[in-house]
């Protein structure tokens, strides 16, 4: 992952997410978009007494399988920010074609309660500079 444009990664497909089919299975797409998508969190600006985030919502759009030993690249982009919650996007590509869209919902909530806390300032800020 380069520093300087930490919402880009890449990887190669391993024969362990191959299907019967021969191509990526579902629940992959989505192993490899939160992990891209942890990878960009660690960029995130400091904050003190920073909330916990929770998955709220997960979807996948596919446009075409990847396969075995193909190289994909992803790109985390900021879709929403709202008081409490942030929505991410992650594209993965191969070649010159899309081949699936994952769309995440994350929540803010109190380390301590587990309820709804608002984004911090600063995260905030930082996220905007992502926003697709």
């Amino acid at each position: 992952m380069d520093e300087r444009h930490p919402e880009r990664s890449e990887f190669r497909v391993p024969y362990r997410d191959i299907d019967m089919h021969g191509r990526m299975h579902t629940a992959a797409y989505i192993e490899h978009a939160e992990e891209a998508l942890a990878n960009f969190w660690r960029y995130r600006p400091e904050v003190a007494k920073e909330p916990a985030y929770v998955v709220r919502k997960v979807s996948c759009t596919f446009y075409r399988g990847l396969r075995n030993g193909e190289m994909a690249r992803l790109t985390v982009r900021t879709a929403k920010i709202g008081g409490k919650t942030v929505g991410f996007n992650v594209v993965m590509e191969a070649g010159n074609e899309i081949a699936a869209e994952v769309d995440l919902l994350w929540a803010a909530v109190q380390y301590e309660t587990g309820e709804s806390a608002p984004l911090p300032e600063a995260t905030r800020d930082w996220l905007y500079s992502f926003l697709d």
